[in-house]
Parts: C-alpha cells; sequence; structure tokens
C-alpha cells in the first residue's frame, strides 16, 4: 500500500512543477517582447532621424540651386526629386521616404505663407522614446514628446518665414503661432 499512496503524491509534485516551468517561461518571453518592442522603436526613431535630416538638406539644397530667386522652397515634396527650375535638371532627393513611425509615404509639412515647403514632420502621434542628447543639428527635437512634434527644417528657413507675409504659415494643416 505504500507504494500506491507514494504514486499519487508524485503525480500531483510533478503538476505542480510544470506548472511553474510554463509560468517562468511565460515571463521571459514578455520580458524579451518588450525589450524587442524598445529595440525595434530605437531602431525606427533612428531611421527617421535619418530621414529627416535627407529632407532638411534636400531643402537646403533646393533653396541654394537657383540664389536670388523668387521662389526659394518647393511647392511639393515630389519637386525635390527632380529639379526643373533650370536647363540641367537636378535631383536633390532620390525618393520620398516611408515615414518609419506611420509606413506610410505621407508627411506634415510646414509651409509659408505663400505655400512653399520649409520643413517635414512625422504624422504618427506616438511617444518619443529619445527626449535628449540630440545631435547640434537637430538640437530643436529635445523634449518634444511626441514624434509628430519632431519638425525637420531648411537651415535658412527662418529667414523664409520672417519675409512672409502677414496670414502666417502652417503646420500640419493648422495656423501656427508667430
Amino acid at each position: 500500500m505504500r507504494i500506491g499512496s507514494a504514486r499519487a503524491g508524485n503525480r500531483g509534485f510533478t503538476y505542480v512543477g510544470v506548472l511553474l516551468l510554463v509560468a517562468i517561461v511565460g515571463i521571459a518571453l514578455a520580458s524579451t517582447a518588450t525589450v524587442w518592442h524598445f529595440q525595434v522603436q530605437r531602431d525606427k526613431e533612428r531611421e527617421l532621424l535619418n530621414i529627416g535630416n535627407e529632407f532638411r538638406l534636400a531643402l537646403d539644397r533646393y533653396a541654394a540651386a537657383i540664389p536670388g530667386s523668387g521662389r526659394k522652397f518647393p511647392l511639393r515634396l515630389e519637386d525635390l526629386l527632380l529639379d526643373e527650375r533650370m536647363a540641367a535638371k537636378q535631383r536633390h532627393l532620390r525618393r520620398i521616404y516611408r515615414d518609419p513611425m506611420t509606413g506610410r509615404s505621407d508627411w506634415g509639412l510646414v509651409r509659408t505663407a505663400d505655400g512653399q515647403i520649409i520643413g517635414v514632420h512625422s504624422l504618427s502621434n506616438e511617444a518619443t522614446i529619445k527626449k535628449a542628447n540630440f545631435g547640434l543639428k537637430d538640437q530643436s527635437l529635445t523634449g518634444k514628446p511626441t514624434y509628430g512634434q519632431w519638425v525637420f527644417m531648411a537651415s535658412n528657413a527662418r529667414a523664409a518665414m520672417q519675409a512672409r507675409p502677414a496670414g502666417g504659415s502652417t503646420f500640419g494643416g493648422r495656423p501656427q503661432s508667430r
């Protein structure tokens, strides 16, 4: 009789051991998924910074291509792909990059009152991970809580905005305060 009662106790012990093992594996997988999510998010942030700076450089090159011209900045992002203002056509940007945060090629545009594009920003309202320690050209991004507030402006955009008519500029389709 002793043998039978000992086996019954062992079966219950094994079941509890398997349950604990499953719980431990579940916790480990959950923590791995969290770390993986943050790593993917940081990679997307780096990609957004690189793409935003590509747009910034393209806007600067577009504005510098014809010194002293009336229209310094493009009216459409596609104008950066093929600048036909001169006899020798120029490409300031290879392609309209997709926004890594939204996965789409749609960008928020910062425009002057006469419609010239002087900056771009993501359309994502997701919270940022990186809040500080930006490079010199990205110092304006410090402390911005969402990716939609990471605005990549042309270097000489401030002068274009100061020279604007009284109507103001737009940021994401809404009037921007001065």
